[in-house]
């Protein structure tokens, strides 16, 4: 039986963001393991395809693939290429778990204040685009 096919995924560079190119790639790949995307046991694209898809350099690729393998996200096989580790989920688990509590609280706030999920989402959307645009005028936010 042939290996399956890396599934692919969408990637845009944010040229404003101080944060390095393989860093936001670094990046990506972590929240499409958090998300689902790729699950535990699933290979990523290689870095000579992904490069390629992306259109950014292999040496980019690779510097992104070996801050994912340093920091437990993917185990590596020379020849074999990279793959989700079964415990990739929990390499950021106390940071998302500070960041659900934090937003949690916010949420139960403006719900006490009478808003809406809807209207708390719009709000969140809107704070997220502004410091977006912030940081891309060179404010620390």
């Amino acid at each position: 039986m042939a290996a399956a096919t890396p599934k692919t995924f969408s990637f845009s560079m944010d040229e404003s963001s101080d944060i390095p190119l393989w860093a936001q790639l670094r990046n990506r790949i972590v929240y499409l393991i958090n998300s689902g995307y790729y699950v535990p046991g699933e290979q990523l694209p290689t870095v000579r395809a992904l490069a390629s898809d992306i259109s950014i350099n292999y040496n980019t690729v690779n510097k992104a693939y070996l801050a994912l393998k340093s920091d437990g996200y993917v185990e590596s096989t020379r020849g074999r290429g990279a793959f989700v580790r079964a415990s990739a989920a929990d390499a950021d688990g106390s940071l998302s778990h500070e960041a659900d509590a934090v937003m949690q609280d916010c949420i139960n706030a403006c719900r006490a204040m009478g808003m809406s999920l809807d209207d708390i989402q719009l709000r969140m959307i809107r704070m997220v685009r502004q410091f977006k645009q912030e940081e891309g005028r060179g404010r620390n936010v």
